[in-house]
This record gives C-alpha cells, structure tokens and sequence, in this order.
C-alpha cells in the first residue's frame, strides 16, 4: 500500500482480474534410481516452462455521488501504512459498496502496452501476455493407475499490468496451489506408468530372479567318476571309486610314496623306506615289537545317526523317515566295518511291547529290503522304557541278534 512511483505519488489497487491460461511445463524429477528398492511410491519433482494468458483487468469505478474520487490524494495524505489508508478512505466517504463486485462498478483498467507489442490487447479489452512458469511439487502414488499431487506454481509475466496499474519497477507474479487427481490412460498390456513411477534396475533384478523373457541352459554338473568334484575341475577324471580326493579331484597319497591312501596299508611310509610295493608297505623291515601285535578290532566312524518317529499307534514309515533311512543307508554303505543298533520303545504292557516290535521291524525291511543293507548288520532290540513312537538308530561294531520273532504276534500291526 505505500506509494511504488518515483515521484512519490501513491495509489490504492481496486481492481477485478479474470483470467485465462494456457501452460506448456516441463516436469524434474528429483528421485534418483534406486539400486535396491522397487518402484518408488512418492514423488518430489520441479517444473519449468511456458504460459500463454489472457486477462480482462478491471479496475475499480472512482465516482461516488457524481463525484470522482481522487485515490492518490487520499494515499498521499497518509502515513503510507494500511490502516492509515483505509481511515482516510473512509473519510472521504466511500463506504464499502463501492467495492463490491458489480458490474457497474467496473471500467477497463488503463494497462499499459509498451511490453510484448506482438501480443498486446485483444478488441481494447482482453490484455494477451506471455509468461514463464516455475514451480514444485510431490505426488502420491495410489496405484498403478492414480495418483494424488499438490504442486506450487508461479506465473511471471514480462510486465507488470495484472493488477491494473503499472508501476514501473516491479512485475506483477500469479501464484497458485493446485491440487492433482492424475488418471494413466492406456492398456496396461502395451502402455506403462509414467517414468518417475518406474525403477528402471527393477526390470533387470525381477528378470534375474525369475526369468520370463531369458532363455537359460539347465545346469549341468557332470562327475562321471563321483568323487564329489565335477569333470570340468577334476584333474583326475578316473578315481577308483570309494577314494578320497582333494579339491582338484586327486586321489589323495599323504605320504607320497604313489599308493593312494584308499589302497595303502601303510599311510606313513618314511622315505628312507622307498620303494613300496603295491600294496603301500615300504622295504624297512617290521620292528621285533610289532611282528606279535594283533590288529584291533575294526572300528566304526560313524559319530551319530538319527532317530525315526512314528505317528502314534501306526507302524508305518512316512515320507520323513524314509529320507532319514535313506541317509543312514548311505552312511553304513560308506562304512563296512559299521552295524546300526535298532532299540524301539514300549514296555507297559503287550500292545506296546508289540507295537515296539513292529516299529524297529519297519525301519529293518526299509534298510535290508528297500536300500540293500544285509541283515547281518542290522541288531533287534525293541519292548525298551521310553517313548513309545520312536526308534533310535545306534551305529556300532557289537555283535546282537539279527532277528527277533514277534512276542504278540496276534496284536501285529499290518
């Protein structure tokens, strides 16, 4: 309100701007890619770019009672501030009607047209600028399809006749807040969101995790001498099978003397015994102590195996015991010199005592008939105090009973 002339004169802005507008932006996006979340929910952006508008800027009718009214005197005889302004206003008497916004209250505002000549007045009335527009924003991604923003943006004209007077020194600036419900149109099948709403790493990474579109080769790992090391690494295509290699697929010689370990009888043959004979045993004669030593008892490096459940009542081996046998199959066929102890439980009374029996009777056949381990390394033991579903599995060198008749065999499941 104070007065913006050089010559010190003021003015009191009264005036009715319609307008209409025409943008063209450009829109940021200030998200950086990201490598490892998925498509982004929020986005923050700038804009820049180009209005078109046209404006009917009215300006208030300064007659009150026939009488014009002289706003510049009024503002001069003020101290500059607001409510000093409006007192004298007041003074003066113009009431508050006159600014109401009646037709009939409103001339054309005297704008000034020294700026943008190619655009200029449309028919005297309509005051055509261009302007430039920047702004910023954030939008809320609802779905594929919607999304919620708000956005400030700012209109700046080259002039400064928006408010019906020109001042000379400053532009006049639209400033509005918007609010934007954003509908994506297009078949989803052949369209895809906007850009901003994209992670362009996401195609890459999903395509890896789960192929769609890449055509993969099976993985192939052969090992045509099943040593554990695949034939595109193995240095030793043809190991004797049951040998231990190392990690390049050799068989492994601790003591270097060309005999593998699985064959040699001697592992630690001193070099000053060398040649050895086909068996590993070196040309060192045996030491009078160790001719009588009687070899010891073969034992069983088995550390431990598990134990087998049963649904209670049923003597029938489900999919998770067989897959626990079958690994025990494997462990006894890797160890010749190895039995397995079968103890089942129940003992309260001859129900359970039977039960019991079928119990390790089941995991018995599984082993002899089914994976092709000899009876004579399965022990029977059943009807022992404890849980009644279960049978432990024991590995051991101790000699038992390979085969128990049924103590009830009128209560025999099956």
């Amino acid at each position: 309100m104070k007065p913006p002339f050089s010559d010190g004169s003021g003015y009191v802005a009264n005036y009715r701007n319609i307008m209409h507008q025409i943008s063209l932006d450009a829109l940021f996006s200030m998200n950086t890619i990201n490598y490892y979340r998925g498509n982004p929910k929020v986005e923050w952006y700038t804009l820049a770019g180009y209005s078109f508008t046209m404006a009917d800027v009215d300006m208030i009718n300064g007659q009150k009672g026939g009488l014009d009214v002289n706003f510049a005197s009024v503002v001069a005889g003020s101290d500059g501030t607001r409510k000093d302004i409006k007192s004298n206003l007041k003074d003066a008497g113009i009431d508050h009607g006159l600014f109401e916004f009646n037709s009939d209250k409103y001339v054309n505002a005297p704008v000034d047209n020294r700026s943008r000549n190619s655009v200029g007045l449309h028919d005297g009335n309509q005051l055509m600028r261009h302007a430039i527009d920047v702004g910023s924003g954030i939008a809320f991604r609802l779905s594929p399809r919607v999304n919620l923003g708000i956005e400030e943006k700012l209109t700046i004209p080259f002039d400064d006749n928006w408010d019906g007077v020109s001042a000379g020194q400053t532009k006049d600036i639209l400033t509005s807040t918007q609010f934007r419900l954003n509908f994506n149109i297009g078949n989803t099948a052949t369209h895809i969101e906007p850009l901003w709403w994209v992670n362009p790493n996401n195609y890459i990474y999903n395509e890896v995790a789960t192929p769609k579109h890449m055509k993969l080769p099976p993985v192939v790992l052969p090992d045509a001498d099943g040593d554990g090391v695949t034939d595109q690494f193995d240095m030793e295509p043809n190991t004797p099978a049951g040998c231990a290699v190392d990690v390049h697929g050799v068989t492994l010689d601790t003591d270097g003397d060309g005999v593998p370990d699985c064959r040699d009888k001697e592992k630690l043959t001193p070099q000053n015994c060398f040649p050895v004979n086909a068996d590993g045993v070196g040309t060192c004669p045996e030491p009078e102590c160790c001719k009588n030593i009687k070899a010891a008892a073969p034992a069983c490096n088995i550390g431990s195996l598990p134990s087998v459940q049963f649904k209670g009542g049923s003597a029938t081996l489900n999919s998770t015991a067989k897959s626990l046998l079958d690994n025990v199959a494997q462990q006894l066929s890797a160890n010749p010199d190895c039995k397995v102890k079968l103890v089942g439980y129940g003992a309260s009374d001859k129900r359970a005592q039977q039960l019991s029996w079928d119990h390790v009777n089941a995991v018995k056949a599984y082993l002899t008939e089914q994976k092709g381990i000899s009876e004579t390394r399965v022990i029977f033991t059943y009807g022992m105090d404890g849980n009644g579903t279960t049978v432990d599995l024991v590995p051991t060198t101790e000699e038992g009973p390979n085969t128990v008749p049924a103590p009830h065999p009128n209560l025999r499941k099956g």
